[in-house]
């Protein structure tokens, strides 16, 4: 891939295969951004997992960023009335399903009660590939509403471990304070390491890699794990 001049400087400015502290990584990786807007701060993990491991789950990082997302929640009666009150941009049932159906797609994430998921489930090939999909495991299939509402507002985001077992998570954004970055990006590598597989023997996280949207990426030393 051919790369832009800036990106090429960028490169120049550091050690590329050297394995960085995290506080140091950080500020290399806000050093190294180079373009006008302000860039993703991204993690890339690297997980000796096998193919039967699911790492999957969810958490709500201590600081937040990026835009508000646009919560819609299958749901009927109290339930509907529950989403209203506590934020849901779009609460419904039958009506949003066929909306969807449609090809209307204006929403960030998708919340439903366990009763609407027999409906809610024709929707698969529409919600899944672009993964809006309700799924107990990241607590979007759920009965506490609320609560659901309340933690995706405070920020919760969902992580999971691709086929070749890497994790790709944004944590921030290159505008926020460093040690800010550093906390969720602990965060991050503390709710991994509790998903650890009980029959992985030895290395576990392999690598840690820090990059803003579009600049190089920094290695992160070992010693930050576990």
């Amino acid at each position: 891939m051919k790369r832009s001049k800036k990106y090429r400087e960028a490169v120049k400015k550091y050690e590329k295969q050297e394995q960085y502290p995290l506080d140091k990584a950080v500020q290399l990786v806000k050093e190294l951004a180079f373009t006008k807007f302000d860039e993703t701060v991204e993690v890339a993990l690297k997980l000796n997992i096998k193919e039967k491991h699911s790492i999957r789950d969810t958490l709500v990082l201590p600081h937040r960023f990026g835009k508000e997302k646009r919560i819609l929640v299958f749901a009927k009666g109290d339930k509907a009335e529950e989403a209203k009150k506590s934020g849901a941009v779009h609460v419904g049932d039958a009506d949003l399903i066929e909306k969807i159906k449609g090809g209307w797609l204006e929403f960030d994430v998708a919340i439903a009660t366990p009763d609407m998921m027999k409906d809610v489930g024709k929707l698969g090939p529409i919600l899944g590939r672009r993964g809006l999909m309700p799924n107990p495991k990241t607590q979007t299939v759920t009965v506490d509403v609320k609560g659901a509402i309340q933690e995706l507002q405070r920020g919760r985001v969902e992580f999971r471990a691709d086929k070749t077992g890497v994790v790709h998570l944004a944590v921030g954004k290159v505008s926020m304070d460093a040690d800010k970055l550093q906390e969720n990006v602990k965060i991050l590598l503390e709710n991994i390491e509790r998903k650890r597989p009980t029959d992985i023997k030895g290395e576990y996280i392999k690598s840690i890699a820090l990059s803003s949207t579009m600049g190089p990426g920094v290695k992160v030393s070992a010693k930050e794990i576990g």
